[in-house]
């Protein structure tokens, strides 16, 4: 019996294939964590939530930014964008299902028991993992309960910065971006959404967020998905980076939680 934790599949099913093979998963005793951002910019998004819904209990999801934006696209009348591959997704016969399924999913999982945790992006420095589970719930109750007015407004960058007194769709959005967008912060916790490139390039009085020396869940054993470019390497104690790229040609990565053993399998399997 072994958990593991895999990065961003954005519709790349056929390494996720290959990936439980490598890993020899056991549908009847593993569980499997999926760090967001299920769909999108792959071809088979809809394999991946068909896969992933099926498993039922063995499946822990927590959603992505592009999870998030297909939703929307879904559930309201925004657009999809010119590197959407959902087209397939929304014209399935079981699409509402899936979407239905999907948007109660959480934004974050915190298995207290184990000190595991897992969002998309990270976590604030400002935030334990218990207050960003906290927090996530109030994104989720809005998303399950009246997701048509919360998608009008969950898009933009402002506010960047926590302040408990936020309230309405200004501190939902922020929440959202915390766990969901998140790469670059300052001393103080406020975001950087615009730069998308590694660790190094930070801009002028920003950090990678796992860098924050005042990090509250600096003792919490944290598995993240969304910044590519890391190419699966945080370097901060406790903290492990999944998503490596496979949509751009690079790998799939699972983490086994129990031992912290990484597997991966390249995007296109050899010939």
């Amino acid at each position: 019996m072994a958990t593991y934790a895999i990065g961003d599949l954005q519709g790349c099913f056929e390494p996720l294939q290959r990936l439980l093979s490598e890993i020899r998963f056991d549908r009847n005793n593993d569980h499997l964590w999926f760090a967001g951002d299920l769909v999108n910019r792959g071809p088979e998004s809809l394999e991946c939530l068909r896969f992933i819904q099926q498993l039922g209990h063995r499946a822990t999801v927590v959603l992505g930014n592009h999870d998030l934006h297909m939703l929307a696209c879904y559930y309201s009348d925004r657009k999809t964008k010119g590197g959407d591959t959902l087209k397939h997704v929304f014209e399935a016969p079981d699409a509402g299902f899936l979407m239905d399924w999907l948007r109660h999913q959480p934004l974050v999982h915190y298995d207290a028991a184990r000190n595991w945790c897992m969002s998309h992006a990270g976590l604030p420095p400002m935030w334990s993992a218990r207050k960003a589970r906290r927090l996530s719930q109030e994104v989720e109750y809005i998303l399950q309960n009246d997701c048509k007015n919360f998608f009008q407004g969950m898009y933009g960058n402002q506010p960047d910065l926590w302040d408990k007194s936020l309230t309405g769709i200004d501190r939902i959005r922020l929440i959202i971006n915390y766990l969901t967008r998140m790469r670059f912060i300052d001393q103080e916790g406020r975001l950087d959404l615009k730069t998308k490139e590694g660790a190094g390039s930070s801009p002028q009085g920003f950090i990678p967020w796992f860098r924050h020396p005042q990090r509250k869940s600096a003792d919490t054993r944290l598995v993240f998905g969304h910044w590519a470019a890391l190419e699966g390497n945080a370097d901060v104690r406790n903290v492990w980076a999944l998503d490596t790229g496979c949509v751009w040609g690079g790998s799939l990565t699972a983490l086994r939680l129990e031992d912290q053993l990484r597997f991966s399998v390249p995007a296109q399997a050899d010939n």
